[in-house]
C-alpha cells in the first residue's frame, strides 16, 4: 500500500484546478477522462475546448441536469451516462436540490447522500425533492468496456466520494490522475474527511499532490512519474 501523505503536508491553493492545467498534467492529445457528477456538461464541453480528442464518459443522476447536458453537448467523443455513481448496482434514492427565490432551479447540489451541515452552511439551498435513479459501481460498468487505462477522473458527487472509491478501486488502479471534490466538515451524511480520503486511495495507489480549498488532486504513483 502506497503511504499517504497527509493533508496537512500539502499546502492550501485558493480557487480550483483548471482544465488547462488538468491537460498539461495528461500529456495526452487523446485522453481518456470519467466525469462523475456531470451536470448541466459545463466542465464536459471545456474538457473537449482544451482536449478536442478526449473520448469522455460522462455520469449524472439529476434527470433536470440531464436534459440541460443533452441540449449542450452534441460530441460523438462523449458518451452520457443517466445514472449515479457509487458502491452498489441497482437503483438509489437521490436527493434533489433547489433554492430558495434566487436560485429555484439549482440543480448542482443533489446528492445520494443526504444532506447534514450542506443545510447550514448554505441554508438557501434546499432538499425538498427525492426521486429515485439509477446507481452503478465503476468497476462494474467498465467490464464491458474497451477500456484499458483512464488518464482523469473527475467527481463532483457531492458527499459521495467514498461510495465512488470503494466501487470503483480496480478502476482506480489504472487510472492516473483522480480530481474530486471533498468536504471541509461532514457537509452530507458519512460523507468522508480528506484524510480518510487519502487513506483510502492509498490502496489503490493514489498519493495527494494539490489541495484547493474544496477539492482535491490525486496522482497515481505506479501511471505518473
Amino acid at each position: 500500500m502506497t503511504t499517504y501523505i497527509k493533508p496537512q503536508d500539502v499546502p492550501l491553493e485558493a480557487g480550483d484546478i483548471k482544465v488547462f492545467e488538468l491537460k498539461s498534467l495528461i500529456g495526452k492529445s487523446a485522453p481518456i477522462i470519467i466525469e462523475i457528477g456531470a451536470n448541466v456538461g459545463q466542465t464536459t464541453q471545456e474538457f473537449l475546448r482544451q482536449m478536442p480528442d478526449a473520448r469522455v464518459f460522462s455520469f449524472e443522476p439529476d434527470p433536470r441536469a440531464i436534459k440541460k447536458f443533452k441540449n449542450s453537448v452534441a460530441n460523438p467523443n462523449v458518451q452520457l451516462f443517466e445514472c449515479a455513481v457509487g458502491n452498489q448496482n441497482g437503483t438509489i434514492t437521490f436527493n434533489q436540490s433547489s433554492g430558495d427565490e434566487r436560485a429555484r432551479d439549482w440543480d448542482q447540489s443533489g446528492s445520494i447522500r443526504k444532506p447534514k451541515m450542506h443545510l447550514e452552511t448554505w441554508p438557501w439551498v434546499k432538499f425538498e425533492t427525492q426521486i429515485e435513479v439509477p446507481i452503478v459501481r465503476l468497476d462494474d460498468w467498465i467490464k464491458d468496456k474497451d477500456i484499458e487505462a483512464v488518464d482523469l477522473i473527475w467527481a463532483d458527487a457531492q458527499g459521495a466520494e467514498g461510495d465512488i472509491i470503494l466501487g470503483g478501486a480496480e478502476v482506480l488502479k489504472k487510472t492516473r490522475f483522480l480530481y474530486t471534490e471533498y468536504g471541509v466538515s461532514e457537509w452530507y451524511e458519512g460523507q468522508i474527511s480528506l484524510d480518510a480520503m487519502c487513506e483510502s486511495l492509498a490502496g489503490s495507489g493514489f498519493v495527494l499532490c494539490r489541495k484547493f480549498e474544496m477539492d482535491a488532486l490525486f496522482r497515481s504513483e505506479e501511471h505518473t512519474s
